[in-house]
C-alpha cells in the first residue's frame, strides 16, 4: 500500500496567496495518500488565522496554530518531525498547483531509491523557473497554473534531471534522506534562506540526489512573507552557506552553464501548442 505523504504549508503573512494556495491544493484531484498539514506561525493577518481554523473545523486540513512566531526553519521541522515514516513536501503558501501534480512529484522519489528531493518546474524558482531559467517570470500569456501544468505533463513526462539543489518553494524531501542527515540547521538558519541549500549538500555528501520533476509545473509568486526584508537575510545566509559549503557555487555555475534543463523546457512550450513559442517570445521581448 501506497504510503501517506504530509503536505506541509507553513503559513505567516499573505492572506490572499494563502488562500489560493489552499484551495488549490483541497481541489486537486490526487490518487497519492496525503494529509495537509497547515502550520500557523503566529500570523499577523487576523483573516488567515480565522479562515484555517475553520478549515480545521470541517476537517479538511490538519491545523498546527504557534502562539507566538518560531520562524520558518522550526516550523518546517516540526512538520516534517510530525510523521516518523512518511516523505514531506514543504509547500510554500503562495503558491499554486494543479490536478495531480503530488503523484508525478512522487513516482520520481519511488522510482529512484537515491532521491533526497524532487522540485517541480515553475515561474519563479532560480534554476527551475520557466520559461527563462534563474528569473522570476510572468506567466506566459493565455496560460494558467493547470494549463502549464498539462503542458509539462504531456511533453515530459516520466522525465526528470538532477539539478545541484532543490528550491524551497516546493520541495519534496524522502524521509530515507531525513533519516540519514536530519533536518534543518534552525541554529544557523534562524527564520529562513539557506536552510534548504545546507540541508541539500548535507544530503549531496551522504549520496543522495537531487531531481527536477520535468512533468510538473507549480505556480510560485515569491517573497510574501519575507518582502524586501529578506534581502540582508538571504546575504548572511548564503555567506553561510559558502563557507561551510565551497562545492556549490562551482556546482551551480557548472549547471547554468551547461543549462540541461533547456530541452525539458523546450518540450513544454511545443506542447503548449502553435502559439505556444510565440507567446513565450512576446514575453521575453516585454521584460
Amino acid at each position: 500500500m501506497q504510503q501517506t505523504v504530509d503536505i506541509v504549508i507553513p503559513v505567516h503573512r499573505g492572506e490572499a496567496e494563502t488562500r489560493a494556495c489552499l484551495q488549490s491544493v483541497l481541489a486537486a484531484r490526487l490518487r497519492t495518500p496525503h494529509e495537509v498539514v497547515v502550520i500557523d506561525d503566529a500570523s499577523p493577518e487576523p483573516g488567515i488565522s480565522s479562515w484555517l481554523r475553520t478549515l480545521a473545523s470541517e476537517g479538511r486540513i490538519t491545523l498546527i496554530a504557534h502562539a507566538a512566531n518560531r520562524g520558518f526553519v522550526a516550523t518546517a521541522n516540526e512538520g516534517m518531525a510530525l510523521h516518523a515514516l512518511r516523505d514531506v513536501v514543504l509547500l510554500n503558501s503562495d503558491t499554486e498547483v494543479a490536478d495531480g501534480w503530488l503523484d508525478r512529484i512522487a513516482a520520481h522519489a519511488a522510482t529512484n531509491d537515491d532521491a533526497g528531493t524532487v522540485t517541480p518546474f515553475s515561474n519563479n524558482a532560480t534554476i527551475c523557473s520557466y520559461p527563462q531559467a534563474n528569473v522570476a517570470n510572468a506567466l506566459p500569456a493565455g496560460e494558467t497554473t493547470a494549463s502549464l501544468d498539462r503542458a509539462f505533463a504531456r511533453a515530459n513526462r516520466g522525465r526528470a534531471e538532477e539539478i545541484p539543489t532543490a528550491v524551497g518553494f516546493c520541495m519534496y524531501i524522502t524521509r530515507r534522506c531525513i533519516e540519514r542527515v536530519g533536518v534543518f540547521d534552525e541554529a544557523r538558519y534562524g527564520a529562513g534562506y539557506g536552510e534548504e541549500v545546507d540541508f541539500c549538500m548535507r544530503a549531496s555528501r551522504a549520496g543522495f540526489r537531487h531531481l527536477v520533476a520535468a512533468d510538473v509545473f507549480v505556480l510560485h509568486v515569491g517573497e510574501v512573507s519575507f518582502g524586501g526584508s529578506g534581502l540582508e537575510r538571504r546575504a548572511k545566509a548564503q555567506a553561510t552557506v559558502d563557507a561551510l559549503y565551497p562545492e556549490f557555487q562551482p556546482r551551480v555555475r557548472d549547471f547554468i552553464a551547461r543549462d540541461p534543463l533547456a530541452q525539458l523546457r523546450r518540450r513544454a512550450t511545443l506542447a503548449r501548442g502553435p502559439m505556444g513559442p510565440l507567446r513565450t517570445l512576446l514575453g521575453r521581448l516585454r521584460t
